[in-house]
């Protein structure tokens, strides 16, 4: 029985062609008659670097329990982004940025994210470069504001990318 438990876990974890990033590592300490009793959290940022990310956060007794219970949350918080990928004459990806400014905020976090042109790489900082990095941006220029929670900044980077539109879809709207 416990082979095929072994041989299931195996087989679903087998699409692993993602890429998992630790955001931040918190420690807990209870205080309790006996002394105190650490517990962590973990921030985990997974991304397939073609437009699909997920955030995911966990929490136990031991700090690689933490990592593998936000890893697991994340893949079935994964979501598309929309993107804008530049090509040259020749088929190659030159610019893989956003297609716009946008805004996002969670809680005391905010963030401004806009496109850059190819070649200028993510100018970003704190939480949002893992989250940006993870979806497959190669360009593109944030700002953090408010909060400095890394947590709350990832969150805000979220839902920053939940609000990118595609030109053709801005159109469909305005027509």
């Amino acid at each position: 029985m416990a082979m095929n438990r072994d041989k299931r876990r195996s087989e679903s974890g087998a699409t692993d062609d993602l890429d998992e990033k630790v955001v931040f590592v918190n420690r807990c300490a209870k205080t309790v008659k006996g002394g105190r009793r650490m517990s962590f959290s973990a921030v985990i940022v997974v991304g397939d670097h073609e437009g699909k990310v997920g955030v995911g956060f966990g929490k136990a007794n031991e700090v690689s329990d933490a990592i593998r219970k936000g890893g697991e949350a994340a893949r079935k918080a994964m979501r598309p982004v929309t993107l804008r990928v530049e090509k040259d004459a020749q088929g190659n990806v030159v610019c893989v940025t956003i297609p716009h400014d946008v805004a996002g905020d969670c809680d005391g976090g905010r963030v401004i994210l806009k496109p850059a042109p190819a070649g200028t790489g993510l100018i970003v900082g704190g939480g949002m470069r893992p989250v940006l990095e993870a979806v497959g941006i190669r360009d593109a220029v944030g700002k953090s504001l408010g909060s400095k929670n890394r947590l709350n900044v990832v969150k805000a980077t979220m839902n920053a990318l939940a609000q990118l539109r595609s030109a053709a879809e801005i159109e469909a709207i305005r027509a």
